[in-house]
């Protein structure tokens, strides 16, 4: 097992596995091959990732809490149990409404 990533073999759950920092962002890489990653995610309210591009879709899996996915300029509320997928090349940004953690999948185009 790779330090930066999970442990494999084990069973957890993502709403567990990363805490709230107040005032903060904090992110574990579950993850991480060459084509791809996937990313756990804890913001605090109203805390922001700034508007910014990818050149392949990343979908959003939110495991708590309510946040504000904006894609090209919309804006689209997701809170637990929803799924978002944002598309390459596209603008995007996250707001945290409330404490919000979510799971990033991004998967590499070839």
């Amino acid at each position: 097992m790779s330090s930066n990533e999970f442990e494999k073999a084990r069973v957890f759950t993502f709403n567990d596995s990363i805490e709230y920092s107040e005032g903060g962002i904090v992110s574990k890489t579950v993850l991480k091959k060459q084509t791809g990653n996937i990313s756990l995610f804890s913001f605090d309210k109203g805390e922001i990732l700034s508007e910014h591009t990818a050149p392949f879709d990343a979908m959003i899996q939110v495991v708590d809490g309510k946040g504000e996915i904006i894609i090209g300029g919309k804006s689209y509320m997701v809170e637990t149990g929803q799924t978002i997928i944002m598309p390459a090349n596209i603008s995007h940004a996250v707001k945290a409404v409330e404490k919000f953690k979510m799971v990033l999948t991004m998967i590499r185009s070839s």
